[in-house]
Formats: C-alpha cells, structure tokens, sequence
C-alpha cells in the first residue's frame, strides 16, 4: 500500500460549464441523450463536438435543424501562459455560430472568452470556463435551463443580421437612431 508521501499531487482539471436553453426543449426531447449535471473528464487532446450525429459528436440534439457537426471545443495553451483555454469552430457550412456578438461563418475560430454566449439557431449556451493546473485532462459539465439565458443574463434579446450575413463593424458616435442610406459607407457615421 503507497503511503501518503508517495501518492500523486491532485491537481486541479480546467471545467467548461455550458448551461444551454432551447424554447422547444420540453416538447421535443432535444436534449434527451445529455446526461445534464454531471462532469465529464477528458483527455486534453480530445477536441469536443456537438450536433446530431451521435458517432462523431460528444453532446448530440435530437433536432433535424441541427447539422451534423454544428460546432467543436478544443483545448489550447497560449504561448508564454500557463492558463488552458478553448477555442470554438463552428462547422456547419448552414448555420452562422455566434460568440457574444461576433458572427463565425463556416470553419471559422475564435478563443473562448472566459464567459461567453454561444448561439445558432433557437439554442443558446451560457459557457464559462474555470481555471485548473492539470495539463492532462479537462472537464465539461453541461446544465439544463428551465428559462432564457438571453433573458436572465441580461444579454441583447437579438442583435439583427443583415441580408449579407455579417455583422456590421462600423460604430457612429450619436446615440440616437440615423436614417442611412443602404449604399453609404461607415464613414458617414463617423464623421
């Protein structure tokens, strides 16, 4: 029997908590093959997938809306930092991911803020990432809200996506609606 001296040093494993929220989740059994609450430990190579195909995918929706593979999680270390992160891809060539307020078209990345929305579709998920020492592993813990998380987080209701699919990165510095017209440019406004 080891003793107490030679056991390993327990460290702490980095958590992506995702409480997720669909408006038809009680109707039609979306979420029905999660298994909500529990941690899941993984091996930090393993890059997470969510969609509905339940051979590739780690997290699966029982929703035809969904593709295939909609987006993926994997885990990085910044150069110089010693503090796990993710980044998030989206994958569906049908359905732009959003990130907060940033738009990811098909196969496009960012890093996952600290905290964050993440939406497509109806389904929305709060993540919020919790910092641990260990290298090897990590783990996921998904949470079934019974309301909106727009709603209750205080997040924008919806931010409009104009016909081009892409969010406008233009600002005016007038607070008060401005009639412009659709073939001006940003600089009208910043003027």
């Amino acid at each position: 029997m080891a003793s107490f001296e030679d056991a390993d040093t327990e460290e702490t494993l980095t958590c992506l908590r995702m409480t997720v929220y669909h408006p038809g989740q009680l109707e039609s059994g979306i979420f029905q093959s999660i298994n909500f609450g529990s941690r899941q430990k993984l091996p930090s190579s393993v890059v997470v997938n969510f969609g509905r195909n339940s051979k590739v995918c780690l997290y699966t929706f029982q929703d035809k809306q969904v593709s295939r593979v909609q987006f993926s999680l994997q885990l990085f270390k910044k150069f110089d930092s010693s503090v796990l992160s993710f980044e998030i891809k989206n994958m569906s060539k049908k359905a732009s991911l959003i990130v907060d307020n940033r738009e990811l078209g098909y196969l496009n990345k960012l890093d996952l803020p600290s905290k964050c929305m993440v939406r497509f579709g109806e389904f929305q998920f709060l993540m919020e990432k919790e910092d641990g020492e260990s290298l090897d592993y990590f783990e996921t813990q998904l949470i079934f809200s019974s309301i909106s998380l727009l709603q209750e987080n205080n997040w924008p209701l919806h931010t409009p996506i104009p016909e081009y699919g892409s969010f406008s990165s233009c600002s005016t510095q007038s607070s008060s609606p401005e009639e412009m017209d659709e073939n001006e440019s940003c600089a009208r406004g910043l003027r």
